[in-house]
This record gives C-alpha cells, structure tokens and sequence, in this order.
C-alpha cells in the first residue's frame, strides 16, 4: 500500500496558504463592513426576522419576553417584548429594530437592541412545515423540539437543553459533524447499489467514488442551506469536501494540517465564524479524534470506535465544565448514549416517514426526567489552560499523550465526587 503524503512538505507552502488565507480574509472582512455601513445608515431599520428562541425573564420586579431572532440577511439578535406576547417561536416578525449603537463587532457577533414589533406572520418556509410535520406526530410539546432540533437544527428550550447538558449529549441533539457523517454515510451506501447498476450498463469509465461523493455532497450542501448553514454545519461540511480533495490525491487525511487547513479556509471565507462557539467546539471535537488516530491508528476499528468513543468524551470534558459547567452523576452515560446514536438517528428519521415517529418518545421523556437533577462543577481557569497546552503537546509526543489521558481523567473523577 502506498503511503500518503503530508499537505505541506516545505515551510515555504505552508506560508504561502497563510499569505493567501490572509488576503482573502481581509477582503471578506472588507464585504462585511461595507454591508455593515449600509446597515447603520439610519438610525432605524425595518427588518423581518424568525424567533429562534423565547423565554421570560424578571430583572429588578420586571417581567419580560426575551426573543432570539434571525433576520432573513443571516443577522442574528436580542430584543425583548412585554410579557404578554403570544408564543411566537418560530414565527416571522416584521420590526423595527433601533442600530444606532451598533458597532462592527456586534454585527458580526451576536446583539441586543431596542424594537417596535410591527407584525406577526405565520412562517411559511419548508423548515417551518418540516418542523410543523414533527409536531403532529408527538404528544409531547418538549419531544418534538428535541427531533426539531435534531433534523431541522430548531432551538431547544431551556430545561430541554439543561437536561441533556447534564446528561453530556448536548454534541447531540445540535446537528454537527457527528450527524453529516451519519447521513453522508447512509446516503452513499443507499445510492451506490443505484449507481453500479447504471454504471455497468451505461458509463463503466466512470469513477464511481468521485460521482457518488458528488451526489452526496450536493445533497448535503441543500440539507445545510435548508438548515440556515449553522456553524458547526458549515466546519464539518469544509471539512468534508476537504477531506475527500485531499484523499483523492493521495494526501494523508487524518492529521492536524487538513484540519488547521480547514478551520484557517473557513475563517477566511466566512469571519462570522470565529465568533461562533458551536463552531470551536466542533472543532475541537474533531481534534481530539484526529489526536487519538495520531497515537492509535494501528488499533483494530473496533477498538478505534470504542477508543474514540471514551477519550473523546474525556478530553471534552474539561471543555464543557469550563464552558457550561453541567454535570451530574450520569454525565458518563454520554459515551453509550453517544453511540446508540448512530443507529437511532437513521431510525428515527425512518420512523417519522412510516407514521410511528413517536416510537422512541417515552425513552426520550425518561432521558429528560434522568438529566433535571445536575450541578454545577466549575473548572478552574488556570486547569483548563493546562489541560489545553498538554493537548496540544500531544500532537508530538507520546508521553504528553498519556499525560493528557491521565489528567483528563482526574478531572472526570473530580466531577464524579463533586455531585456525588
């Protein structure tokens, strides 16, 4: 077997990819803030935008309706209405936003600002109908927004999303790379018996694997342009058509350089990004997989999948106590959970097509029941830094991989006896 090259074999290409990734993040920087003055041009705006999320909140004896929205231009921001205001989740408001203390960095980000709510509109996009089709098929309001989560990346509530933060399957339920490889997977095997039989009968020079990655990647492409292109979306799909160029020619896949090669593409294309934390933390899943593959690439693909599945898990835990600090005492559950997944997913998805999408839900409803006694295990700042330095001393050294096991662990076992 021949082995695969590195990306980059001399010093000089690899600064001339950062030269170019730079001029072209200049020059999408440059877009964004012409779209930006043309934005606050006026002290108001008129826009139209979905409810993402709603929930109420009391500050100082005031109550108030807190809504998360996302313009049609892709913009996404905080307003806040009385506390009257009918459930409109998933509705299209028009508004009049007031900008004129926006700045660059809000644009690009996330913001809050002041509103007048003009009009309720019944939102009539195909994501709207896919999520109302969901609906009909479950009693239960919370079920069917975690599956709106899952196929159409709908916003879960908060008790939904603290459930399973404690119960460490957040990864889960927001669509990521985990979910495309699933579905590219599941679409590749179910089309390649199609495309042999009209291969052999009608274009036998053709190359199967770069016609089927071709119908596979455009289905994908439409799948995340239906989904508004959320950010881990957007890295794993990057990462997907980079990945497969690579491999086409014979470069080696696995390894850090497709994956900085990767991330550094995206963050020049799309500067959004890098303010994204769905977008760093698919990243960092992505990671600590290539970090295992790296030391552990001559395990057989059981013990690769079992390895990934237990490492990964660790690793990211330190991140997500850092970050969100959910944990509890079933946190661990994720890893067998995490796996379950993988056939749930395509099942599930069966299932809604057949009309028994309700199958799964009384497993879903004692999941949620099982995830609402979690606490809060704050890592300390100076221990996440560590553990992120040995991470990366892991790229190179065996030891520092051991070391990263052993410390990621400790700190397993220092959640474990914080709620224990």
């Amino acid at each position: 077997m021949i082995d695969r090259v590195s990306l980059f074999t001399k010093k000089r290409d690899f600064f001339l990819f950062l030269l170019t990734s730079t001029f072209i993040l200049i020059f999408s920087l440059l877009i964004e803030y012409r779209n930006y003055k043309e934005f606050i041009r006026f002290d108001s705006a008129l826009v139209e935008a979905t409810v993402l999320m709603q929930y109420t909140k009391t500050k100082e004896s005031k109550t108030y309706q807190v809504l998360k929205l996302k313009s049609d231009d892709g913009l996404t921001f905080h307003t806040t209405s009385k506390k009257s205001l009918q459930d409109v989740k998933g509705k299209k408001l028009q508004l009049e936003i007031f900008i004129d203390k926006i700045g660059f960095y809000e644009y690009l980000t996330q913001f809050y600002v002041n509103s007048k709510l003009l009009q309720i509109k019944e939102n009539s996009a195909p994501k709207q109908k896919v999520n109302d089709f969901i609906a009909n098929a479950h009693e239960n309001k919370n079920i069917a927004n975690v599956y709106q989560a899952l196929y159409t990346n709908e916003s879960v509530d908060k008790d939904t999303q603290n459930s399973f933060s404690n119960l460490g399957v957040s990864h889960i339920v927001a669509i990521s790379g985990f979910h495309l490889s699933i579905l590219s997977a599941l679409l590749y095997f179910l089309l390649r018996p199609i495309y042999r039989f009209f291969q052999n009968r009608f274009f036998p020079y053709r190359n199967s694997k770069i016609d089927l990655f071709i119908i596979v990647v455009s289905v994908l492409f439409a799948y995340m342009l239906f989904l508004d292109s959320p950010p881990s979306l957007v890295r794993s799909f990057g990462m997907f058509v980079v990945g497969f160029v690579l491999y086409d020619r014979g470069v080696e896949v696995f390894s850090m350089q497709t994956l900085l090669v990767t991330i550094l593409l995206l963050l020049a294309f799309f500067p959004r990004l890098s303010f994204s934390l769905g977008f760093w933390l698919s990243a960092g899943g992505v990671f600590y997989i290539f970090l295992f593959l790296i030391h552990f690439k001559s395990w057989s693909a059981f013990w690769q999948l079992m390895g990934i599945s237990v490492l990964v898990y660790i690793f990211m835990l330190a991140v997500s106590l850092f970050i969100f600090q959910n944990f509890s005492i079933y946190h661990p559950l994720s890893i067998i959970l995490s796996l379950l997944f993988t056939p749930f997913y395509p099942i599930s998805i069966l299932l809604h097509f057949i009309g028994f999408g309700d199958f799964f839900d009384s497993f879903l409803e004692w999941l949620l029941v099982l995830g609402r006694d979690g606490a809060k295990v704050e890592l300390n700042l100076y221990l996440f830094l560590l553990h992120v330095l040995i991470s990366f001393a892991a790229i190179w050294s065996r030891i520092a991989m051991w070391v990263l096991i052993a410390f990621s662990s400790f700190i397993l076992v220092y959640a474990i006896y914080q709620v224990a």
